[in-house]
């Protein structure tokens, strides 16, 4: 049943009913008042009552705490999330009640980090926490009443994939021009097996199956294991490298593999080149090969034919002579 009140701010509705939280509401007039309690009261009855107590008592910057406590240490990449989540912690939206919360609110934010320059995907890692975090919140913290403000948001468009091929003679020059012993045969392995920097540097010979010709990858970006196979110019590579005492091919770090390649560069006087674009390199080259989407996807780890036509640049003038 509810019973109404007048208060200096207005009027005040209460409603309590057995197996229910009491609910308390303040409303400007007891019109609005009345009519409130009307549709709950009503929700009730029907059995399709959902209390929105909880987001209406619960700030933004609440469930992010719980948040980055509870989930994100479950997470591969942990770290990065965490300081999105610094973030958005520092933004005015977190000081919100999420029931407040609305689709434009997020749809201004988005805005302004276009605005400030922010990428793309930066952004829509970003609103990838949010979207996530409503979704824990309503599935398993009691937040029922939650409807996720992102999921109709209109995500800013991710640009085309680069199309820069790398061929052999630049490689050569980087070769040429590079102070890092281990560079050259990164580079090697990277245009030969369209590895990853981070996922060539964590091999460790125990991985590598001379037999099998494979090696095994089990830090990867999706999390998953991935075989990759390997070809005879990269089983010469690995052949000839000698072996170190703590069990890892190569003695260098990501980090350091991207230093060493920027200067090699600067020094070769190679523009617009990216070591990401040896992965590019790699996989073009896998489809001229003759390999199909299965057979390449094995090797790359991409699941979507999707990121094979955003990895993939295949020569027009190599297609026309295919034609015939």
């Amino acid at each position: 049943m509810a019973s109404f009140r007048k208060r200096s701010n207005g009027w005040q509705v209460r409603i309590r009913r057995k197996g229910y939280t009491d609910l308390t509401k303040t409303f400007s007039t007891k019109t609005e008042a009345q009519a409130w309690s009307r549709q709950i009261e009503s929700d009730i009855d029907k059995g399709s009552f959902i209390s929105s107590v909880e987001a209406e008592n619960t700030t933004l910057s609440e469930l992010l705490t719980r948040y980055v406590n509870e989930i994100t240490p479950q997470k591969k990449h942990f770290k990065v999330e965490a300081c999105r989540i610094k973030a958005w912690l520092r933004n005015p939206l977190s000081q919100r009640f999420i029931s407040t919360l609305r689709t434009k609110d997020f749809a201004l934010w988005r805005d302004e980090r276009v605005n400030q320059g922010k990428s793309s995907n930066t952004i829509k890692l970003e609103l990838a926490i949010i979207s996530h975090l409503y979704t824990v919140g309503r599935a398993e913290w009691g937040f029922e009443s939650l409807e996720n403000p992102i999921r109709f948001l209109r995500m800013p468009k991710l640009p085309n994939g680069r199309t820069r091929r790398v061929t052999d003679e630049e490689v050569q020059l980087l070769n040429q021009h590079s102070h890092s012993k281990e560079l050259p045969n990164i580079l090697k392995l990277a245009v030969e097996t369209g590895m990853r920097r981070g996922e060539i540097v964590s091999i460790t010979w125990k991985s590598v199956d001379f037999v099998k010709r494979t090696i095994e990858l089990k830090e990867i970006k999706n999390g998953d294991v991935r075989i990759v196979p390997l070809s005879s110019a990269a089983m010469n590579l690995l052949r000839r490298m000698p072996r170190r005492i703590d069990g890892k091919v190569f003695d260098i770090t990501a980090h350091a593999v991207t230093y060493a390649f920027i200067r090699a560069c600067k020094r070769a006087g190679l523009h617009d080149l990216h070591f990401h674009d040896l992965r590019h390199e790699a996989i073009t080259r896998m489809f001229e090969k003759g390999l199909n989407v299965m057979e390449v996807g094995s090797v790359s780890g991409h699941k979507t034919l999707q990121m094979h036509k955003r990895y993939t640049h295949l020569r027009p003038e190599e297609l026309a002579l295919k034609l015939g």
